[in-house]
């Protein structure tokens, strides 16, 4: 695959000092307000170098990450984690991510004003959340908006919940359970062209897939070895409702060039978490985050269910530990949604960001460096 590195459109000579970010509402402009940039504290990683970056932060007033990004009636609306400095320690399973509501935002164009339309779901608003609200998605069917969430239950295992609205920034009021037969994380949501919607899903370690086998959840069940198959992401068509699992769930399959599936010690491709799916001149695209090698990575296929196979690098890695996006054709164009930590350097403190993504005449994707 052809490789291209893109011109960089901004540049930011990073100040020694930044303000802190807040937890409030507003409005910000895609530039961001140079008094209102935030960082955690004077260690940031980024205070301490210059770096040059592809593209700014979205929003600067709060920090927001896992962009899941949506054209509705012709305005670009994104769904993000709401990330929170809560003071719960780094550990490998991510309990640092310990976020609370969800901030919806919105743009009528690329590089416009970008509008934070308030708490649009809180996780006391769940009847059976526990703790730590993560990525979210969203459709639009049956003249409703639905949101997609994963929290965990109050036995502390993840599941994916849905919330409904009759507009596309909320509020949002969640349904009383989890759907049934769900489970871990980063739901992804995709309207094919025949009208029916597939719940992709799943992530590993803090997200709990690796317990899951057959559908069935085993507490016990530790990460797989690096001789082991890797573990695979899920998927199932949803009912007409949007409320309920239409199937059973079933793995979905990615593979080599030479048609094997990969182990888990090949994580510069195997899956780890970020699901997402799109179309583009009649073949399916399924994009995910590859983890602890922190890329960004797609496989293609021509089924919703797979098998993909895998193709190459959509986006190198950036500031922070975490990877996830969402892709989107808008204005003639396509846009890779993506975050880092600009703002904050520190890995659970992150800002979304969005960027151009070209294809070349094969349909293979142009490989992004989003940061010098």
């Amino acid at each position: 695959m052809k490789q291209h590195i893109h011109k960089f459109y901004l540049v930011l000579l990073i100040p020694i000092a930044f303000a802190r970010c807040n937890n409030g509402n507003g409005s910000s402009s895609a530039a961001g307000d140079s008094a209102n940039a935030a960082a955690a504290d004077t260690g940031s990683v980024s205070a301490q170098k210059k770096v040059q970056y592809l593209s700014q932060p979205l929003v600067t007033h709060i920090y927001t990450a896992d962009p899941s990004a949506h054209v509705f009636d012709g305005r670009i609306y994104i769904y993000p984690s709401h990330d929170t400095a809560t003071g719960i320690p780094e550990d490998d399973l991510g309990s640092h991510f310990d976020m609370r509501d969800y901030h919806i935002l919105s743009m009528d164009s690329i590089g416009g004003k970008v509008t934070d339309h308030g708490v649009a779901l809180d996780i006391r608003d769940i009847p059976w959340a526990g703790r730590q609200l993560w990525a979210p998605d969203a459709a639009f069917a049956n003249n409703t908006y639905y949101l997609y969430f994963p929290v965990k239950d109050k036995k502390d295992v993840f599941h994916i919940g849905v919330a409904t609205s009759p507009k596309p920034e909320g509020p949002f009021t969640a349904e009383k359970g989890p759907i049934a037969g769900s489970y871990s994380i980063d739901p992804c949501v995709f309207k094919d062209d025949d009208g029916h919607f597939y719940l992709y899903f799943g992530g590993v370690w803090g997200g709990q897939l690796q317990r899951w086998n057959d559908n069935r959840y085993d507490s016990t069940k530790g990460n797989r070895k690096p001789d082991e198959p890797a573990i695979l992401p899920r998927v199932a068509r949803l009912s007409a409702d949007m409320k309920r699992l239409a199937e059973p769930v079933r793995e979905i399959s990615i593979v080599g060039a030479d048609g094997k599936p990969y182990l888990e010690k090949d994580n510069d491709k195997r899956f780890f978490e970020g699901s997402w799916m799109f179309k583009y001149n009649g073949k399916y695209y399924f994009t995910y985050s590859t983890g602890d090698t922190h890329r960004l990575v797609y496989a293609t296929g021509t089924s919703p269910y797979g098998p993909f196979v895998w193709q190459g690098v959509i986006l190198n890695p950036v500031e922070g530990w975490t990877t996830h996006h969402s892709i989107i054709p808008f204005g003639g164009k396509w846009w890779l949604f993506y975050h880092d930590t600009q703002l904050s350097g520190k890995t659970h403190l992150r800002n979304v960001k969005v960027t151009e993504l070209k294809f070349n005449p094969d349909g293979s994707i142009q490989t992004i460096t989003a940061q010098r």
